[in-house]
């Protein structure tokens, strides 16, 4: 029996490892119950595709925690090959330690997966790791008002107390086994074992392991979403973030374009005849001549709105007012309703939008990376700038945000200004007018319309809002306008109703603003020599909402268009055009600009002879005929879309690394 001693040994331990995954898969699978039942439920979807999504999601966390096993079954493993006795009397005390941090660091992981898709509705990207580059001190202030951080914590230690008390309590008890091999059938039970994990954390039998090539599941992107197991979803995205931080992004190659960019901007262009020695050159382009423009240049505004998505303007009503003052505005002018946001976040849609460019994916901000000190050629200020204008970026909150302080002067801003100029220049006391992230967005318009006012030449000024942003915080002496939830739109709330109502609350602020800052344009005689372009920088609100139609509805925004008489085009505007930010400059060049030279990856809305596809970064496209995922293009238009999206990407990423070289 002394002969059996070791492999029996192993074979207890083996035994007790294999609960533990079985709790794990377990407790990883109720997380993602959890998920599904917050923010779905099983009549919005065919049965079969919910089973789909929670088998790809098992064999996903199964592989994950064959990657987090396999070092204690290599230790049991070779403690039966040395036939090292004084082990055994020391695994069983690192088999607990080693497994209580496993079920620590899984925790964390978890937990922050899900409070990203709580944001932004869908899981990880390498945003997140954007925390360390933010405002670290307002995050925290708008976790601790928004969430009960108190009850977080507390719910927390209980469960990981429970965690390490049942890791303990499986690894101490009492497993026999009387098992009487000889020593080759140990060594092949063993080596099966070893397979058997190497299998388990490969996932497939395919090419691929499943981590790597991960198949959607059904047609919906919230169960595809749920499948994803938050272990490999972090680190793909801390990969990225790694990737993009150290200079080794190569989206050229990652979209197919790797030694045929010619071929890319061909399609990009829509022209066989391109010019192949300076490729930059054709997406090179000139404004018409406009006689009007060159004695009255108007003033150019343009509002970027913190989180302004549109699906939520649909449930307007005089009993769910939303959108306010800006109402009528709406009405009066002109409104692009199928117009999509570059990306998810403020920062990585901003910079691109401003820089003439489509955001790329999985890609770090321009002011924080390799790029910080470019001076981008083709950024729309420096058209303005180069057309005579002064320009101005004006952001509600502090400069040091994302080093907008010091990236926006190198992109043709002749003055970046922030909370503390606002504050200064309307006689008021910063503190007085704030809220955690910036100024009051009442106190942002004030400010504008004083410096359009004082003018003395043609202004470009954009602007970045901060109000719609946690902690939803409004001025004490706004009076909210009513914001009762029908029973329609409470189907298609998710989370804390309450909390909602202080979101919408803060939303209709916004929106409210930049109506009233509307009001006061059109009713000064700022009405005839200016033109306003209201946008958003995406629409984070999805990660509270279900939407009947994912991909035709979910990163929607605004892109509303206020022009003075005398620069109303003659033909009629199709509104319903798919678009994205990459379009908004071209257009307000053509419509605000006379024989001017600019250089652009998006196209002119009123151009009717080209190709209009919306994009926005997590792979969401629009084209004429529809919404769709990116590698499920069903039509025509949408596969020309698909492919004309990564031919942009390509081109997009051919014209920023030509500036780095320089």
């Amino acid at each position: 029996m002394q002969k059996y001693q070791h492999f029996q040994f192993t074979l207890i331990e083996l035994k007790k490892l294999l609960k533990l995954f079985f709790i794990f898969l377990l407790v990883l699978s109720g997380a993602r119950a959890f998920l599904f039942l917050n923010y779905s439920s099983f009549h919005e979807h065919p049965f079969s595709e919910i089973l789909s999504a929670f088998i790809l999601g098992l064999r996903l966390d199964a592989s994950a925690l064959a990657y987090g096993f396999a070092p204690m079954v290599l230790l049991l493993f070779l403690v039966w090959l040395l036939r090292a006795r004084f082990m055994q009397r020391v695994v069983p005390f690192i088999e607990q330690l080693y497994f209580s941090f496993l079920a620590v660091v899984l925790y964390v992981l978890v937990f922050s997966d899900f409070a990203y898709f709580s944001f932004f509705g869908e899981r990880a990207t390498l945003m997140i790791f954007g925390v360390f580059d933010d405002d670290t001190e307002a995050l925290i202030r708008t976790a601790w008002e928004n969430y009960n951080v108190i009850g977080v914590a507390i719910f927390s230690l209980l469960f990981l107390g429970v965690a390490l008390f049942t890791i303990a309590k499986v690894l101490h008890s009492k497993t026999s086994s009387r098992a009487e091999w000889n020593w080759f059938k140990q060594l092949g039970f063993f080596l099966s074992v070893i397979v058997l994990v190497g299998i388990t954390g490969r996932g497939s039998f395919t090419l691929f392991p499943l981590a790597y090539n991960t198949p959607d599941p059904t047609p919906n992107q919230f169960l595809n979403n749920l499948s994803k197991n938050s272990v490999f979803t972090l680190f793909d995205a801390y990969n990225a973030y790694e990737k993009n931080k150290n200079g080794h992004y190569d989206l050229i190659k990652q979209v197919g374009y790797k030694g045929k960019i010619a071929e890319a901007f061909r399609i990009h262009t829509g022209r066989k005849d391109i010019n192949t020695t300076n490729l930059l050159a054709n997406i090179r382009y000139m404004t018409p001549h406009n006689e009007t423009l060159h004695k009255r240049p108007p003033n150019v505004v343009v509002v970027m709105v913190e989180s302004f998505g549109l699906p939520i303007t649909r449930y307007e009503s005089p009993s769910f007012d939303i959108l306010g003052s800006l109402k009528k505005h709406f009405d009066e002018d002109t409104l692009f309703t199928r117009f999509f946001s570059a990306s998810n976040g403020t920062i990585v849609s901003m910079e691109p939008f401003l820089l003439n460019i489509t955001a790329r994916p999985n890609s770090t901000p321009f002011g924080q990376g390799e790029f910080q000190n470019t001076s981008f050629y083709q950024a729309s200020a420096r058209v303005y700038q180069q057309a005579g204008y002064e320009t101005s970026f004006v952001y509600g909150g502090d400069l040091s945000w994302r080093n907008v302080g010091n990236f926006m002067p190198k992109q043709g801003f002749d003055h970046v200004e922030g909370a503390t100029k606002i504050a200064q220049s309307l006689g008021e006391d910063k503190e007085k007018i704030s809220h955690d992230w910036g100024v009051f967005d009442g106190e942002l318009y004030k400010y504008i319309e004083q410096k359009l006012k004082k003018a003395k030449k043609p202004q470009f000024i954009y602007i970045m809002t901060t109000n719609n942003h946690p902690p939803y915080t409004v001025p004490k002496e706004y009076k909210s306008h009513p914001l009762e939830f029908s029973e329609k739109l409470k189907t298609h709330i998710t989370g804390d109703m309450e909390l909602a109502h202080k979101r919408f609350r803060d939303y209709g602020y916004a929106l409210d603003m930049a109506g009233k800052f509307m009001d006061a344009i059109k009713s000064s005689p700022l009405a005839d020599n200016t033109v306003v372009a209201i946008t958003a920088d995406n629409n984070t609100v999805e990660g509270i909402m279900k939407y009947d139609d994912y991909y035709n509805t979910t990163k929607l925004i605004p892109f509303y268009l206020y022009l003075p008489k005398y620069l109303k085009p003659k033909q009629k505007i199709d509104t319903t055009v798919p678009s994205s930010h990459k379009d908004l400059f071209p257009t307000l060049y053509n419509l605000t600009l006379s024989n001017q030279p600019y250089t652009a990856i998006g196209t002119n809305l009123l151009d009717t002879h080209k190709l209009h596809c919306g994009f926005n970064d997590a792979g969401i496209l629009i084209a004429r005929d529809g919404g769709f995922k990116l590698g499920h293009a069903l039509t025509k238009a949408q596969k020309e879309c698909e492919e004309y999206y990564k031919a942009t990407l390509a081109v997009t990423e051919y014209l920023v690394q030509s500036q780095k070289k320089k």
